[in-house]
């Protein structure tokens, strides 16, 4: 099944790029902040590789089509 993308290339960098330290962080601290960091984390990434998050597509975001 293809899904449209519903996040913006800027938003979809920064999430790769804020998952991606968060996996980071996880990596290093093993208590429960850092495994509920690790989740948020992989998230993150994978929504902003992706292109697509279930959450905004729950509330209806949708991208701008430019003619």
């Amino acid at each position: 099944m293809f899904y449209v993308k519903n996040v913006p290339g800027r938003e979809r960098a920064l999430r790769a790029v804020v998952g991606i330290g968060a996996l980071g962080f996880a990596a290093l601290d093993r208590s429960g902040v850092g495994i509920a960091a690790g989740l948020a984390g992989a998230m993150l990434a994978l929504t902003g590789l992706v292109g697509w998050c279930p959450m905004c597509a729950l509330v209806g975001r949708k991208l701008e089509r430019r003619p």
